[in-house]
């Protein structure tokens, strides 16, 4: 079970580690300019759990950088501590109607999984791409991106296709798979409901590996903090 989880956390979360909640699949968007936003979510599956806090900041405008971790643990195993630092810029901001693309880079960090002198874990890099259809009612977000697993000095092809569709005002649904070339891919499905608009949002998924066992499923609970201004 150790073995399974660990490969499930550095597969699913080093994906791309820091996209907008709930989604592992990222978009072509930043935080607001001159801003700081916080994500924070739980994950449960049968035998094990983690919990993560993300803060981003964008200082300049199209200049996002995220600095945070998390803490993950399996039944009857000790927990682990992960650390993950990205940076992301547009190249194209998103428009109505339209479509955006930028470039993210970033390391993800398990000092217990992959130790060593340098302090560092799993790099990667990726190309989000995002389509905004009738109105912004409905917005798909692409990837694909490339992972260095530090643990096993392959090099991995990700991907990622997830869409968001906006039910009501306060109300938005979303659908998604995502992987690699080397593994079955993920799977999934929530919404993220707006309790104060553009500020707090609490967000619910499920989610599981295709083809994988019933280890593999979770449940995530998240909250995400979106302050217009803040310097």
């Amino acid at each position: 079970m150790k073995r399974f989880f660990v490969a499930c956390l550095l597969g699913s979360l080093s994906l791309h580690a820091v996209a907008a909640r709930p989604f592992v699949t990222d978009d072509a968007r930043l935080t607001n300019a001159g801003s700081c936003q916080l994500e924070s979510w739980a994950r449960l599956y049968r035998d094990s759990h983690e919990t993560w806090a993300l803060p981003a900041c964008n200082p300049t405008g199209n200049f996002e950088v995220t600095a945070g971790g998390g803490y993950a643990r399996s039944d009857n195993s000790q927990g682990t501590n992960d650390y993950v630092l990205q940076a992301k810029t547009l190249f194209r901001p998103l428009e109505t109607n339209g479509w955006g693309i930028g470039l993210g880079l970033g390391t993800v960090h398990h000092p217990k999984i992959s130790p060593g002198p340098n302090l560092l874990g799993n790099t990667y890099a990726y190309v989000p791409v995002s389509f905004s259809f009738d109105s912004d009612r409905l917005i798909v977000h692409t990837n694909v991106g490339w992972l260095r697993d530090r643990a096993s000095g392959n090099n991995n092809m990700t991907w990622g296709v997830g869409g968001e569709f906006q039910a009501s005002p306060r109300l938005l649904l979303i659908a998604e798979t995502f992987g690699d070339h080397r593994n079955q891919p993920y799977w999934q499905i929530g919404g993220r409901v707006s309790i104060i608009p553009n500020l707090v949002q609490i967000d619910t998924t499920v989610g599981q590996q295709f083809t994988g066992p019933v280890s593999s499923r979770w449940l995530s609970f998240g909250i995400r903090l979106t302050p217009e201004s803040l310097f």
